[in-house]
């Protein structure tokens, strides 16, 4: 095989004053070399030869030998007439302009006379392709390699390795998902209202967070800090035909005494924030440096933005929907505890704000607990 690379070395070199010799004939170059053998580039135009300077020769000559031996040695131990093995180049070594995938095809043609052809096919990806005919003493051999009109293999190299790059350093930035449900806590009803229950599935939390992850450390080290902006929606869907209502400043829960007998679709309490946590977080990796496990506690601050209560009902056949915004005695400024846990790409959270959810003694008393999971970008 030491010939057929020594002819696939110059037929490289070689691609770019040939292909200014042949103006008239882009998709086709024939290359003669002076031991008579012949090879053929076929290529959509010249900007595919301009494609393969991506590749350093020598690295990809040395790259394929290996490849080429190992598929070799695979086919003269099978029994099969046809042996194709796979190689990652890319993966072996990250960051180099090397292909994502080589595909080697070694195939063993035994006839009835005893001459024996062997042929190799080399795919780079989806990129370019050598095709290998070498026969014995007496009988022509060629090589042929033909190109694609996209490289998908040195661009996914490339994402890889930029990947790779993000993945080392010290501050990323990312946008994920938060997405749950609410529950309050540690109630006590104020005087004048009823005792109340919040509709589980109606109760939901979402939370749109743009985090910065600090990795603490050298390199490699699985302890981070997570902090950024996080806009935060709670709803507080009540049961039991029950509203909220302000009565002499105070908030209360009960039903409409106006409208007793009305029945209620949708009876809740929507609050927007603003939030900023500040989470120390262990991070490990697998042996292939992809996410594996992930554990994570912390507290956070956070301001209110507004809130407004909603309820929708039926009325002489038509569906009506009151809104009404209001501050409702909430309180302002909110603190409390956040922690996390996930596995590879999945994550769970939980958020418990230590700070009244209403201003003291202006409305139930409780807590907020939101949890859920986590949408990772």
């Amino acid at each position: 095989m030491k010939r057929i690379f020594a002819l696939l070395a110059f037929l490289l070199m070689g691609l770019a004053s040939q292909a200014a010799s042949r103006p008239g004939n882009d998709d086709t170059i024939l290359v003669k070399l002076p031991n008579q053998a012949t090879m053929t580039l076929y290529v959509k135009d010249k900007a595919q030869l301009r494609q393969m300077r991506q590749y350093k020769l020598d690295s990809l000559l040395v790259l394929l030998d290996a490849y080429i031996t190992q598929a070799e040695a695979a086919g003269k131990n099978s029994k099969s007439e046809q042996v194709t093995m796979e190689f990652y180049p890319a993966k072996e070594q990250p960051g180099k302009k090397v292909p994502e995938q080589i595909r080697i095809t070694v195939r063993n043609e035994n006839g009835t006379q005893t001459k024996s052809t062997e042929r190799v096919d080399v795919v780079l990806g989806r990129a370019f392709g050598v095709s290998v005919v070498e026969k014995k003493e007496g009988e022509d051999g060629h090589i042929t390699v033909t190109t694609s009109s996209v490289s998908d293999s040195a661009r996914q190299a490339q994402r890889k390795a930029r990947d790779e790059q993000r993945a080392n350093r010290a501050v990323r930035s990312n946008f994920n998902i938060d997405l749950g449900l609410n529950t309050l806590v540690n109630r006590e009803t104020p005087v004048g209202g009823e005792n109340f229950d919040l509709r589980p599935i109606g109760s939901r939390y979402l939370s749109l967070n743009w985090h910065y992850d600090i990795r603490v450390g050298k390199k490699g080290s699985p302890f981070h800090l997570v902090t950024g902006p996080e806009l935060s929606f709670n709803n507080y869907m009540l049961d039991k035909n029950n509203q909220f209502f302000d009565v002499d400043g105070r908030t209360i829960i009960r039903k409409n005494l106006e409208t007793p007998n009305r029945e209620l679709q949708k009876s809740k309490l929507a609050v927007s924030s603003i939030n900023l946590p500040l989470m120390p977080v262990l991070d490990f990796k697998n042996k292939k440096g992809r996410d594996a496990f992930r554990i994570g506690a912390g507290g956070f601050v956070g301001y209110r933005l507004g809130s407004h209560t909603k309820i929708k009902y039926e009325e002489e056949g038509n569906t009506k929907k009151d809104k009404d915004r209001g501050s409702y005695n909430l309180a302002d400024f909110q603190y409390g505890l956040q922690g996390t846990i996930g596995i590879r790409r999945i994550d769970l959270f939980a958020k418990y704000n230590l700070n009244d959810t209403f201003k003291e003694n202006r409305g139930p008393q409780a807590q907020t607990l939101s949890f859920g999971i986590s949408l990772l970008q």
